[in-house]
């Protein structure tokens, strides 16, 4: 086999190349400075005046050419020293230039959004005729709980309007980017179905619709966007132009992967179309809660792994560059260096086509095709300068990436793989960790370290598991990648070669949910931190500094097995070592009332790792958090008291790990969609579901209780006012429980008509030592029934900063009127309560991050009862004095 040698081997011993000695040394950057300058002016020139950046602009061209000017007279007939800082001039001069060209590009990209008649209409509100052509793949939002319900989802893309047609008539050819926003239409609950979705859903970018919209500003200013068009599911879009065949052959090859895993497994079904393509739309939430919680969140965006991948097969390993044209296949293929490079360039092309033009798929083929010109031209150059000028050529071409946390991420992540990853690879193989597991941990600990502040900025957290997820996950993720790809481009042509490969790429697939899955079931696998910027460089500083002791820590043995040691328990979290650092769980607690949102779940203890649960609150992580914290294991009874979303929706949190006996529920099965959800939740659990009988009595160790409402359903032909209360709140189970000496009432959501019928229907209805307030204390309160109840410790389950005032300021002060301590979940976080009648005790747990605390609340002791009635601060002082 006859090899083409590139001019710089032509001297070389090896038939692979050696490599030259004068590009050995210290990394090329002197792109850098110009890509950093071109990249910031974009950021800031996206939100300036037009005048303001043009005005810019200009001086930085004016300076730019002095700065030349001095280069050529300092490199005319003067001195070597001169002659050699007239570099630094000319330096100076590209950083100029390309940070004016950043700046000008990002004001022409920006007056776009200001063009035409569309921005005016959505500060109008207008509905609009739009013609446009779809730039993005359409996909789904995932639902969230407001209030009492369940959003439905919404499908959205992006397009680019080519015609508008406004209220009054007149139509304007445009191109003017916007986001297209389908409202999708769910049963009562909350819960959307499929419908016309389809319609939409089979969109290709490319593709020309007309949709009638009502237009609206965007979110933000600085959005992408000049408007939102949100458009209705039940009317679908009319096609007005066929998808390029370009697009229509990308679109082919991603059906044609997700049919060749239609028959896997429902975790190798979802995640295998997101590691080759990032087709993310059959992962569900749980699933992709674990890998944001693990920060695996990458291998679904489809970064510069996947294409590196399919390069290595070509050229080899990129890390190799130096000789890359001499390792994969292309040599023993015979393929010479311009071809290798044009066939690497097109799989760069068709990978972008396929994948998407996402930031990191950009970002990954501009690096992967300034290498390959590199090989082609038979010239050598390290990575670092081709990621620079890819930078650099991408926020001149799309300045909005210079906003975009993906892109920074992605380029963060490829720089610590180029400047740090080998240098902490070279530290532990001195100290004999083998080169292999070096190499790897070094790259999962130098793209965790320059990532983790800005995954803070955007998420107020550090997951602690990241790095050995990551690594684990890596070992999974080439063949599985690999496979996955081979299944795409066999499915048009061999459909069922293409589900035996599929099959074969499941197994590490699923391994990589199992991974995901197990990280995020751990107590300690994120950490709370300050958000926003503050947030982001207080965890630099951290890390820095962290960094700097670890290259101290690394020469002592001991001290680094201290330190794991300190992390496996930080991470695992055990009971014992949790409550003597914390305080929390405080001992003795009878009951807890979580800090689960604007929602509900409250955990009543019964004995060694069992509790009786009263709700889950509307976030499964946030009552799989509290419980776990808390030591449940084994849940016997489950009480929801109705089925609206903020109390039944984290059901599935509750249900992860333990072991539940039954669930108990209302009598309306209202809202059916989310009444629903409770049943299929249930049957996939394997846990009966049974419904609350008014008088029903029950104990569970030192627990009793009663239900108390709702009412059983009057029979056929009964009046209707002795059926079950028609709304859900007022049909919410009430408990009075008693463990310890204590006595405490559950109101649920109940609304003033119910607590008005439920004093009338319980005449002998005692005081009570602690009153879960109802409806997060809304203002909605009967004063008779806080009068008769008296309670000493009133415990608010609201959420912090919600839209509904809870809880209303009349509600606290008529409970502290009565003598009663009122706390809070939105200010002083979870809330325990200990001690017995004649000494009740309430502690506090700081709502997140550092200044999570425990606090003990004094005041609540002594065996005298507040007489029902008694008002006046000198009194409730008096009544709940020790």
């Amino acid at each position: 086999m006859t090899t083409t040698r590139a001019p710089a081997h032509a001297s070389a011993g090896s038939p692979y190349g050696d490599s030259d000695p004068h590009e050995e040394g210290p990394a090329d950057l002197r792109l850098v400075g110009p890509a950093l300058a071109a990249w910031g002016a974009a950021a800031m020139g996206l939100g300036a005046p037009g005048g303001v950046v043009a005005g810019a602009c200009a001086g930085a061209v004016v300076l730019a050419a002095l700065a030349l000017r001095v280069a050529v007279v300092r490199r005319r007939g003067a001195p070597s020293p001169r002659r050699r800082s007239a570099g630094a001039f000319v330096a100076l001069a590209a950083v100029l230039l390309c940070a004016a060209a950043g700046a000008a590009s990002a004001a022409l990209h920006a007056a776009d959004l200001r063009r035409g008649p569309l921005p005016g209409w959505a500060q109008r509100y207008g509905r609009v005729t739009a013609e446009l052509t779809v730039t993005g793949d359409p996909r789904l939002t995932r639902p969230k709980v407001r209030g009492s319900q369940r959003t439905p989802p919404a499908l959205v893309f992006t397009a680019e309007a080519v015609r508008v047609t406004a209220p009054d008539g007149a139509v304007t050819a445009v191109r003017t980017p916007v986001l297209a926003v389908v409202q999708g239409h769910g049963r009562p609950g909350g819960e959307a179905h499929g419908g016309p979705f389809p319609a939409w859903r089979g969109l290709l970018p490319s593709t020309r619709i007309r949709v009638v919209a009502r237009a609206a500003p965007p979110l933000s200013p600085t959005d992408q966007v000049a408007a939102v068009l949100r458009a209705e599911a039940d009317e679908p879009p009319v096609t007005t132009g066929p998808p390029s065949t370009l697009q229509r052959l990308a679109g082919s090859l991603r059906a044609g992967l997700r049919e060749a895993t239609d028959g896997l497994r429902s975790d190798a079904r979802a995640l295998l179309p997101g590691l080759v393509v990032g087709d993310t739309s059959r992962v569900p939430p749980d699933l992709d809660d674990a890998f944001r919680a693990t920060d695996l969140t990458h291998l679904l965006a489809v970064s510069g792994s996947n294409l590196t991948l399919v390069l290595a097969l070509l050229i080899g390993p990129p890390h190799l560059a130096l000789r890359a044209e001499r390792r994969g296949l292309a040599p023993r293929l015979g393929l010479s260096l311009r071809a290798t490079a044009l066939i690497g360039g097109t799989l760069a092309l068709a990978f972008v086509v396929v994948c998407r033009p996402d930031p990191s798929v950009l970002r990954a083929a501009a690096c992967g095709l300034i290498t390959l010109l590199a090989i082609g031209s038979g010239r050598r150059r390290s990575l670092l300068p081709a990621l620079a000028a890819a930078v650099l050529l991408l926020v001149l071409y799309d300045p909005w990436l210079a906003r975009s946390y993906g892109f920074v991420l992605s380029v963060l992540a490829t720089g610590a793989l180029l400047l740090l990853a080998p240098r902490w690879s070279a530290a532990l193989q001195r100290r004999r960790v083998p080169p292999r597991a070096a190499e790897v941990l070094a790259a999962a600990a130098a793209a965790q370290a320059v990532c983790a502040p800005v995954v803070a900025v955007l998420a107020a957290r550090v997951g602690l598991v990241a790095v050995p997820c990551n690594l684990l996950a890596e070992l999974a993720v080439a063949p599985a990648t690999v496979l996955g790809f081979a299944a795409l481009a066999t499915a048009p042509l061999a459909p069922p070669v293409a589900q035996a490969l599929a099959w074969c790429a499941a197994w590490p697939a699923e391994g990589i949910a199992v991974i995901a899955r197990t990280g995020a079931s751990l107590p300690g696998a994120e950490l709370g931190w300050p958000g926003g910027w503050p947030g982001g460089l207080l965890l630099a500083a951290a890390t820095v500094a962290l960094v700097t002791v670890g290259r101290r820590l690394l020469r002592r043995r001991w001290l680094c097995v201290l330190c794991v040691l300190a992390l496996i328990l930080a991470v695992c979290r055990p009971a014992p070592f949790t409550r003597i650092l914390t305080g929390w769980p405080p001992p003795g607690w009878r009951a807890v009332v979580c800090d689960v949102g604007q929602g509900d779940g409250l955990v009543l203890a019964a004995g060694d790792g069992t509790a009786l649960v009263v709700d889950t609150g509307p976030e499964p992580r946030a009552i799989d958090r509290c419980l776990t914290d808390l030591g449940v294991r084994r849940i016997p009874l489950l009480v929801l008291t109705h089925f609206h979303a903020d109390h039944v929706d984290g059901l599935p949190g509750a249900l992860h790990g333990r072991a539940v006996g039954a669930i108990e529920t209302t009598t309306l099965q209202e809202p059916p969609g989310q009444a629903a959800f409770v049943r299929r939740r249930a049957a996939a659990a394997g846990v009966p579901v049974i419904r609350a009988v008014p008088g029903e009595r029950r104990r569970l160790g030192p627990l009793t209780w009663e239900v108390l409402w709702p009412p059983a359903p009057a029979p056929l032909g009964a009046p209707v006012s002795d059926a079950v209360p028609p709304d859900p709140n007022d049909a919410s189970v009430t408990l009075l429980v008693r463990t310890g000496g204590l006595t405490l009432l559950l109101l649920g959501d109940l609304e003033p008509p119910a607590q008005q019928a439920l004093l009338a229907a319980h005449p002998e209805l005692p005081s009570v030592d602690v009153l879960k307030v109802a409806h997060h204390g809304s203002a909605y309160q009967d004063p008779r029934l806080i009068r008769r109840l008296a309670p000493r410790l009133a415990l608010i389950s609201v959420g912090a900063g919600n839209p509904y005032g809870h809880p209303a300021p009349r509600t606290v002060a008529a409970l502290r009127a009565q003598g009663a301590r009122v706390l809070r979940t939105d200010t002083d976080g979870s809330l325990a309560v200990l001690g017995t009648r004649d000494r009740l005790t309430a502690a506090v747990r700081g709502r997140r991050g550092l200044r999570r605390r425990q606090r003990r609340l004094r005041g609540l002791r002594g065996g005298r009862r507040c007489p029902a009635g008694s008002a006046g601060r000198r009194r409730a002082r008096a009544c709940t004095s020790a």
